[in-house]
């Protein structure tokens, strides 16, 4: 009897050892965050420094250190927050019609006010097609992973990656497609 519980015992001593030599081999190959080289960091800056020579970056520049671009940016340090944490935000829509192009495949907008700020969200024509019955005053629920600064536009430009409207989901960005972009 005590031969036998010794036999069974052994390969489950063996297959334990297996499993967590094999966890820890898992842990080890783990990819770490790849930084950039000093030549690619210098690459990056040339191009940077090539781009804010240019006419469009001295425009950007421009606008940047103006009043609409200071307003912008501090607009962007209200939610900066909830945007890193992508948490929560409540907001209210003041457009659903504000369109820059008036082309049939140009992006569609909402206009939105969050905390008193003025926000615009852009979305392909198919993207917006769930949030076409929207109306001006309507409570939304967004989360937001990113946020964009543009010269030509009037607000910032956040992302609507999650939008719930009376407690229903109205639109979630799916980030497996495009790669995550």
């Amino acid at each position: 009897m005590r031969k036998t519980i010794h036999f069974l015992i052994l390969p489950l001593v063996v297959v334990i050892g297996f499993v967590f030599t094999n966890c820890e081999s898992k842990n080890e190959t783990k990819p770490s965050p790849k930084s950039l080289s000093i030549a690619e960091s210098k690459a990056n800056l040339e191009q940077r420094k090539k781009w804010e020579a240019s006419p469009d970056g001295v425009k950007y520049k421009e606008w940047e250190t103006s009043p609409e671009g200071k307003k912008v940016h501090a607009s962007h340090e209200k939610i900066k927050k909830h945007i890193k944490n992508f948490s929560y935000m409540e907001a209210v829509i003041i457009s659903t019609t504000f369109q820059r192009d008036i082309t049939k495949s140009s992006p569609k907008w909402l206009i939105v006010t969050i905390e008193g700020e003025t926000y615009m969200m852009q979305f392909s024509v198919k993207d917006f097609e769930p949030l076409k019955n929207l109306k001006v005053n309507d409570k939304l629920i967004i989360k937001s992973r990113s946020a964009g600064f543009s010269n030509n536009h009037p607000y910032l430009i956040l992302s609507g990656d999650f939008i719930v409207h009376n407690n229903k989901l109205l639109f979630k960005r799916d980030f497996s497609k495009n790669d995550g972009c």
